[in-house]
């Protein structure tokens, strides 16, 4: 029991204290930050991040975050960066250098170069008076008190701090940019939010079974062309091909409860089919489709153009791609 206190209370004492370090971030926000903004949005060219060991994987996160929100950003390893990689920042880049100290090996022996290419080049540092810090056409300021760790040693509230103030610098940049869902999806064509927005029912009902019936197909054949086609469901079609009603497993089961069990096999596809079905087109949006199914408490929707039939759209495909987590 006693371990367990003890692991309960140093997890609440990091929690609490990064986000007493998160909080803090508030007041570094001046006018510094503000023309680090301002430059970045104003660049024709990339944001370049650089930075070395921890520092670095932030930094790289970081990159992710600009690059989906609309600031074009790559990576640049600090101690690469001396070695041949300083080739990929271009005339009209932005250089985002991240530092606790602002002082490592690493970050003072890359800003002279960085200088001599004359991009502007912004720091991102804990500390004012560091070597970063006086060298950066801007300082984004992300002190902290101290580490989470009770040596103060172990980069915790530091980092936190650093990917915090990195979001702000992306948000911010989205937001003057006037960023939208769609220009999100863009970037995201693969994720829930691009099928959200592109994903149409043209691209999911072609792989499904198409099962329809005649009018006058008796109820054994309903049976086994709904079962066969394993949708639970069938289509009627007239003489002339076109739609004219859909046949589902609840209207068979509400058949089977309310109707006479001797005469079942005498009743036709017309008797028990739903007229007037609820239908889409194959350009509907999926998850337009799927807020139809949801508001029809339905399962499954008939793919047509005008009265011909193209198929079929079902509840666990949109299951499948995502854009629900669950059926209920």
């Amino acid at each position: 029991m006693k371990l367990v206190k003890k692991i309960k209370s140093v997890a609440m004492r990091v929690i609490v204290d990064e986000a007493a370090a998160i909080s803090g971030l508030v007041s570094c926000l001046d006018d510094d930050f503000d023309q680090a903004i301002e430059k970045i949005l104003h660049a024709k060219g990339r944001l370049v991040v650089t930075g070395i060991g921890k520092s670095a994987l932030i930094g790289q996160k970081m990159v992710g975050t600009f690059n989906s929100t609309g600031t074009p950003a790559i990576f640049m390893h600090a101690a690469d960066a001396i070695h041949g990689d300083l080739g990929m920042v271009g005339a009209d880049d932005v250089v985002l250098a991240i530092s606790k100290s602002g002082n490592t090996p690493e970050i003072k022996a890359l800003v002279p170069f960085l200088k001599r290419l004359r991009v502007p080049l912004l720091g991102m540092v804990g500390s004012r008076s560091s070597y970063l810090a006086t060298h950066a056409d801007h300082v984004i300021f992300s002190f902290v008190r101290q580490e989470a760790d009770v040596h103060n040693l172990i980069p915790t509230s530091s980092t936190t701090a650093a990917l915090v103030m990195g979001d702000a610098m992306a948000l911010c940049l989205a937001e003057l940019r006037d960023f939208t869902p769609e220009n999100f999806a863009v970037f995201h064509p693969g994720g829930t939010l691009g099928k959200r927005l592109h994903l149409k029912v043209a691209d999911i009902y072609p792989s499904n079974p198409i099962p329809v019936v005649p009018l006058h197909a008796g109820l054994r054949e309903v049976i086994v062309e709904m079962t066969s086609k394993c949708l639970g469901v069938t289509a009627v079609l007239g003489g002339d091909g076109l739609l004219q009603g859909i046949i589902t497993d609840g209207d068979l089961r509400r058949m089977l409860t309310q109707g006479d069990t001797g005469q079942l096999f005498e009743l036709l596809a017309c008797d028990i089919m739903t007229r007037n079905p609820v239908t889409v087109s194959a350009e509907t949006d999926a998850i337009a489709a799927l807020e139809l199914m949801q508001s029809k408490s339905i399962s499954q929707l008939l793919v047509t153009e005008g009265k011909l039939l193209k198929g079929f759209v079902h509840l666990h495909d949109l299951v499948r791609e995502g854009l629900v987590s669950d059926v209920q």
